[in-house]
């Protein structure tokens, strides 16, 4: 990594971060596209890469969080319970076992296009109060949860940026969303990163993240992340449910492109 690839990693994590920690997502489904389309991470680094920059820049948002008094909670629990055993089985499957690239586009983008479509269309037109919204249950988002954890073993995205909109659209505030979602995002990235190296021992390829770049982005997304939570408490809810749906449509409708082309 040079010192121009470092500073570019450092503002793309900054912006991003900024943009997507008030909504509960981390920002690396966003960091994905850049690291490999302007910064050339060859696959499959580019998933434990991603994975280190949750790591790095996952404690902004979350201190900002628990000084605030809104981290931890069932929520927190019932997410962890799920992802971390998903992120280890998802970097298994990356590393022996993964589609191509191209699968995981249209599959990202059949799921999240109509879901942030569907979240947006739910904020603006909510439901009537006669018809009260029904919450997951504990066992349905345990189990979302674990698919969560292995698409972000796979592809290192941040699984906030799949639960909180689902999480949202259910009717679960997003005050509430946004810290269970990063600190999900956190503890499994933490420990997909140590899956990936110590996959990258035996496994053949570019499996390894990498660390220079990995870190570079982490260290902005540090700071933007600090500065989003700091801003989230600030934003009404309605604002907060429509940048949740705007992102998850926004990277539905990326994927879309990139897949079709």
């Amino acid at each position: 990594m040079n010192w121009a690839s470092g500073l570019m990693g450092f503002a793309a994590g900054l912006v991003i971060s900024v943009v997507t920690a008030p909504a509960g997502v981390s920002g690396a489904v966003f960091l994905l596209p850049v690291q490999v389309s302007v910064l050339g991470v060859p696959s499959p680094a580019v998933t434990p890469t991603n994975l280190l920059y949750n790591v790095v820049a996952g404690p902004g948002a979350l201190l900002r969080h628990a000084r605030a008094g809104r981290l931890g909670g069932p929520l927190t629990r019932l997410l962890l319970a799920g992802t971390v055993p998903g992120v280890v089985l998802g970097a298994l499957i990356r590393v022996f076992a993964v589609p191509g690239p191209a699968v995981f586009r249209l599959l990202i983008a059949v799921f999240l296009l109509p879901l942030g479509l569907w979240l947006s269309w739910r904020t603006l037109r909510p439901p009537r109060a006669e018809r009260p919204v029904r919450h997951l249950s504990a066992r349905s988002t345990g189990g979302l949860a674990l698919v969560v954890g292995t698409v972000g073993g796979i592809y290192g995205i941040g699984g906030g940026s799949l639960l909180g909109p689902i999480l949202a659209g259910r009717g679960t505030p997003v005050a509430e969303v946004a810290p269970a979602a990063l600190a999900s995002t956190f503890v499994t990235s933490v420990v997909g990163a140590i899956t990936y190296a110590l996959l990258s021992l035996t496994a053949q390829g570019s499996v390894a993240p990498d660390w220079p770049l990995g870190i570079a982005c982490g260290l902005g997304g540090l700071v933007g992340g600090y500065l989003g939570a700091h801003l989230q408490p600030r934003l009404p809810e309605t604002f907060l449910r429509l940048l949740l749906g705007s992102l998850a449509t926004a990277i539905g409708a990326l994927y879309a492109v990139q897949a079709l082309t």
